[in-house]
């Protein structure tokens, strides 16, 4: 064996994911899985998803060391950190790659990484695997794209590898390498449709402050419309899976695109429920319509704020009457409307809150989900506020997500802030039904509202430290 890949999530050990049970299967491994066997490696991908830590480990202790490729992202440090440290227990050499690898390249390498693949991972592993089969650490240096230790213990980073240019000529992804039909098993169980994730394009050219683009950075590269339909067509046949979900950054990005798309869809007479995210200012009745079309069923939307100060602090590059107008344009087609928004974010005061609340009211998506903001390592938005910037953790136990901003509003204000959101938009539902002189529910949500508006008060002067 060349190469073992895995990517350190566990099901299992995900509270949040196992009340919703909707896993993917990790592409990005997949990818190189598929690209690095067209190249003739022995490839072996060991999918954690449905596995325990301790089975994961029991491997690398019972076959021959090799090399191990770990996908890393802010969410899987702490298990990826405990990988490495187990494998290169037993012998295994360690490369690590994926979003995480940008920013805490130093971090990885500190606790046993011999090797950050930093970008896209295909032609990088594709140049490392020979190396580490030859043992000649001294060429590591000629390997762009990567950071590694040297043999004077300094951490070396190579020139930034190019992007591929053309992503058609990139085999599909080893969706043979992973248990799909355990996946879609565990999707009819709990919500009685099965899906299958496939994505379109690599990149999203946008410039918003608190996102990382540590993978692709700020490009987008797009298959053609016929290569896309043909790897759809061929997930139907193998894999009948009831819908998809369409991973791209921003699927409707390129208004012609998706109209050839939709052709090529039309001509070979496929039609499968589908959602996808796209921005407000990619959406419009014409790509709306084809949307529907295509059988979209719903569609995520990042509008992050009510408040036009804060998407401008946050370069959205949309406005608040776009958001608005884009949900619209869907919902009266019938596609179903997500909502992602961001209690937080850098200068948001109480009336940006307050627009945020009138502006959920007014939108009226079908569902909508929020976050109080965390700055990325390797992001404007970190670099912004890094002066500020604490941990409730160390490093390897923690994450991103756990990073604080001393002198910004506590926790508690925003789960205030997000209580009030959730009864106001429900009150308002309620009022706007013709049940809501009768609902006994009205007076319940009115106290809620009241409660989460006194409790904004009294958290209000309470800040992280």
């Amino acid at each position: 064996m060349d190469l073992l890949l895995t990517h350190g999530y566990f099901l299992s050990e995900d509270s949040k994911e196992l009340q919703i049970m909707k896993p993917y299967v990790p592409l990005g491994i997949l990818y190189l899985a598929s690209h690095l066997r067209k190249r003739n490696f022995d490839v072996e991908v060991f999918d954690t998803t449905f596995s325990t830590r301790q089975d994961l480990l029991n491997l690398l202790g019972s076959v021959p060391p090799a090399v191990i490729g770990i996908y890393a992202n802010l969410m899987t440090r702490n298990s990826v950190v405990q990988i490495i440290r187990a494998a290169k227990a037993c012998g295994w050499k360690v490369v690590i790659g994926g979003p995480e690898s940008g920013a805490n390249d130093q971090e990885y390498l500190s606790v046993g990484a011999d090797v950050m693949v930093i970008g896209e991972g295909e032609t990088t592993l594709q140049e490392l695997l020979p190396i580490f089969r030859s043992g000649s650490a001294q060429q590591l240096e000629r390997v762009h794209g990567i950071a590694y230790v040297d043999e004077n213990g300094r951490v070396q980073r190579t020139p930034p590898r190019a992007l591929i240019p053309d992503i058609d000529n990139q085999p599909w992804p080893s969706r043979e390498s992973v248990p799909i039909e355990r996946y879609l098993e565990i999707w009819r169980k709990h919500h009685g449709t099965g899906s299958v994730s496939l994505i379109t394009a690599r990149g999203c050219p946008y410039e918003c402050r608190w996102c990382s683009h540590a993978v692709y950075g700020k490009t987008h590269r797009r298959r053609k419309p016929a290569s896309v339909v043909d790897e759809l067509e061929w997930v139907l046949q193998r894999y009948s899976p009831d819908m998809l979900w369409i991973a791209d950054d921003v699927f409707t990005i390129h208004h012609g695109w998706l109209r050839q798309f939709a052709a090529e869809m039309r001509h070979r007479s496929i039609q499968i429920p589908f959602e996808c995210i796209s921005r407000a200012d990619r959406l419009n009745p014409e790509v709306a319509d084809l949307l529907a079309e295509l059988r979209c069923f719903r569609i995520w939307i990042g509008s992050e704020s009510g408040s036009q100060r804060v998407l401008d602090a946050m370069e959205r590059g949309v406005t608040v009457a776009q958001v608005q107008e884009a949900v619209k344009v869907c919902k009266d087609r019938g596609i179903q409307t997500g909502m992602f928004l961001m209690w937080g974010y850098e200068g948001e005061e109480l009336e940006d809150i307050e627009e945020t609340i009138h502006h959920v009211k007014r939108t009226s998506p079908d569902i909508f989900f929020t976050t109080v903001a965390y700055p990325i390592r390797g992001t404007p938005y970190f670099d912004q506020v890094a002066d500020r910037v604490t941990s409730v953790s160390s490093w390897a136990d923690g994450s991103d997500r756990d990073f604080r901003i001393r002198g910004r509003h506590s926790r508690n204000f925003y789960q205030n802030a997000d209580r009030l959101l959730r009864a106001e938009v429900a009150l308002d539902k309620l009022l706007n039904s013709k049940a809501a002189e009768t609902e006994p529910g009205v007076i319940e949500l009115r106290q809620r509202v009241a409660q989460a508006r006194e409790g904004l008060k009294e958290t209000f002067a309470e800040v992280e430290a």
